[in-house]
Formats: structure tokens, C-alpha cells, sequence
């Protein structure tokens, strides 16, 4: 089989294209014939070595993915060949609060290898049906990004009709939780430096849409829609760069999901508005199994489509990965694996 591999080093360079021994499912295991990926900044990160530089290599890389099953091992009766599946992210968080290790020793892409590559064994406690709507491609933007959004509206929090939720920035979680914040009849104000961006959000159901390249004082802009009274929820992408301005735009006794830390991790922050306005702030680390079965079901039943921004070939595996970096994409960054 062909798998793209970090090999003795870190860095986009020294990501190549490789033959591997074709893998044999063992007890409990399942043959995944993969047919697509989605990219997620932590890819990007692990491989210029910037997410976890003790990862051992070589490595493959790809957070998550979907493909066919082709084959089971003993004692395996919830899945047969030709079902459609999806790889949870953490093959050991099944539900509810997982220790350390069930999520550090079990996600893909690092420490285990990933999705890039054309067949890959997993447990077949670690799958999940794909919808019946979506392509692989569609479904491989689900374990991560998918749930990430899922986790911070609907497990750590829920989202009422009538709330108002803050999504910072277009990619992959961003746009899930505008799609989900939506779903569950939340009134959705999304920020992007992009007018073309903020106008594609509008018509995913954007409600209102802030430029912050135009109004950098977004919470501002925020604190006005809501006739002062702050967002119930903002989903925080990034980081110290611009939690300052989420705390200003949170209500009291709002909800922040810190996610991501685009805009750095590291930045003097005055803590007082979240004592003094009883502001709880969540940091969101994927989900489980449990919550990747409850997004597809959200997905199907409301008939939601993910946003995919481009799909590029397996072979061009090192270009998708630096048009995510770039940071030009509206939604998700796919790879189709032929």
C-alpha cells in the first residue's frame, strides 16, 4: 500500500510518499480500504514538528477519515465488508470522561499513525457509520472538526433556541458550529478578515457578520447586536490573540469554548471579567465515539451538508496541507485517496 510518512525528520520536505506492507486485521479489528481525509491545523503542526516534536518517527500522518471496510477479524460482528466508516480521533475515548492515556496514547496522526495512507486497521469499537448523504469526502471533515463543534455545543454546553453564539473565523469548527449553533436555533454573529468569506457565512445563515480587519474592536460591534447584553456563547479559535476581545463580548454568565490558538498561546490577559462577570471558558479537546454518533446523527437527520472548501488528489497530499497553513480556505480541506 502507498502512505505519505514523516520520516527521519519534521518539515513538509520530509513528508514523502512511501510503499508499506499491507496490513492484516487482527481479533477485533477491521480492514479500511481509506478513500478520503481531512485536513485539521493540528496535521499541519505535527508535521513541521510544532505540535509534539517527541512523536516517533516515522509517522503517518491525518487526524481523521472515511473508507470501506474490506475486511474483519475474529470476533468481529458489527461491521462486514462494503460498510462505509468513519475513524474516531482517540481510538480508546469511547464516552464519556477519558483518562490521560486513553486520549494522548490513542489519537491519530500522532502518537499513532494516521489516516494518509491507502489501508489502515482499527479496532471496530473505534468506527462509525457514515451517513448515508455524505460522500467520504464529506465524512472525513466529522471526527474532528465535526465533533470539536459538536463537543462545545452540545456536550460541554447546549446551545438554547434564542441564544446568541460568536464563531471566530471560517474554517473547519468554525463553520460546524455555525451549522450546528443554526440547527439548534441560535442566532449566529461570525467574524472573518474576508468580506467574500462573511458573505458565503450569510449564506450558510449568518445572521449578522463582523469584518474585524475593519472594526479590530469586534466585541464592540458584538455588545451592539445584543443591545448590549454580550454573547451567551462564543466558540474561540484563537487564542491569547484574541480572547481579550471575547471576554469584552461574553455575557454575564457566558460561555467561552477556547479551541484553537491561531492567533498565539501565550499573551498578558486580565483575568477580572471572568471572575466578575461569572464567565465560564471551556477548553474543548475533540470528543468520543459517543459524540462523533450523535453529530452524524444531528448531520443526517437535519440533512446538513459539510462545507468543503477544495479536495485535492492523494498524491498532492503536501500541497493541501500548505493551503490549509495559508489559511485561505472556507470550511474544510479534503484529500481524496483513489
Amino acid at each position: 500500500m502507498k502512505s505519505f510518512e514523516i520520516q527521519s525528520g519534521f518539515g513538509l520536505d520530509n513528508l514523502k510518499l512511501v510503499d508499506r506492507a499491507d496490513p492484516v486485521p487482527g481479533h477485533g479489528e477491521v480492514l479500511v480500504r481509506m478513500r478520503a481525509a481531512s485536513l485539521n491545523f493540528r496535521d499541519y503542526l505535527t508535521v513541521i514538528g510544532q505540535y509534539n516534536p517527541r512523536y516517533k518517527l516515522p509517522l503517518v500522518p491525518g487526524s481523521d477519515g472515511a473508507g470501506e471496510v474490506l475486511s474483519v477479524g475474529p470476533g468481529v460482528e458489527e461491521w462486514k465488508s462494503g460498510d462505509r466508516v468513519m475513524s474516531c480521533f482517540a481510538l480508546d475515548w469511547l464516552s464519556g470522561i477519558p483518562g490521560l492515556k486513553q486520549v494522548r496514547n490513542s489519537s491519530l496522526g500522532g502518537p499513532l499513525d494516521g489516516t494518509l495512507t491507502e489501508l489502515r486497521v482499527f479496532p471496530a469499537r473505534s468506527l462509525v457509520a457514515i451517513p448515508e448523504a455524505l460522500s467520504y469526502e464529506e465524512a472525513a471533515t466529522l471526527p474532528c472538526a465535526g465533533v470539536t463543534a459538536w463537543s462545545a455545543l452540545a456536550t460541554e454546553t447546549q446551545v438554547l433556541p434564542g441564544q446568541v453564539v460568536v464563531v471566530l473565523g471560517t474554517g473547519g469548527v468554525s463553520i460546524f458550529a455555525l451549522q450546528f449553533a443554526k440547527m439548534m436555533g441560535a442566532v449566529v454573529i461570525v467574524t472573518s478578515s474576508s468580506g467574500e468569506k462573511l458573505a458565503k457565512a450569510q449564506a450558510l445563515g449568518a445572521d449578522h457578520v463582523i469584518n474585524y480587519r475593519d472594526k479590530p474592536a469586534w466585541s464592540k460591534e458584538v455588545r451592539r447586536i445584543t443591545a448590549m447584553e454580550g454573547a451567551d456563547h462564543i466558540i474561540e479559535v484563537g487564542g491569547a490573540g484574541t480572547l481579550e476581545e471575547s471576554l469584552k463580548a461574553v455575557k454575564f454568565f457566558g460561555h467561552i469554548s477556547l479551541i484553537g490558538i491561531l492567533a498565539g498561546s501565550a499573551k498578558e490577559l486580565n483575568l477580572l471579567p471572568i471572575l466578575m462577570q461569572n464567565v465560564r471558558m471551556q477548553g474543548v479537546l475533540v470528543g468520543s465515539r459517543n459524540g462523533l454518533e450523535q453529530s452524524a446523527r444531528a448531520i443526517e437527520a437535519h440533512k446538513i451538508k459539510p462545507v468543503i472548501d477544495r479536495t485535492f488528489p492523494f498524491s498532492e497530499t503536501r500541497a493541501a496541507i500548505q493551503y490549509l497553513a495559508d489559511g485561505k480556505h472556507f470550511g474544510k480541506v479534503s484529500i481524496s485517496i483513489p
